[in-house]
């Protein structure tokens, strides 16, 4: 679940990535970063390891991505899929 687009003020994507399951695991968190005009500016993906019926926050850095300022909005996977 995005919490946090990046920003000028602050140039991080936050995310919360939840673990339903009975045993830790680590999850593939993608993100979209868009323009006023809806254009995908570019994309970057991240892993998080969550404990067991857990959530943890991850703040992944948009340095790279583009100009901060047009990043009009983020958009990420509503499912993250387990890596292990």
């Amino acid at each position: 679940m995005l919490t946090h687009c990046a920003d000028t003020d602050d140039p991080y994507v936050t995310v919360e990535v939840r673990n339903p399951n009975g045993r830790e695991g680590t999850f593939a968190v993608k993100i979209r970063y868009k323009n006023a005009q809806g254009f995908a500016m570019s994309e970057s993906y991240d892993q998080v390891s969550v404990p067991a019926k857990s959530t943890e926050r991850v703040r992944v850095a948009v340095a790279g991505m583009g100009p901060v300022d047009a990043i009009d909005r983020c958009e990420v996977d509503p499912r993250a899929g387990a890596v292990q």
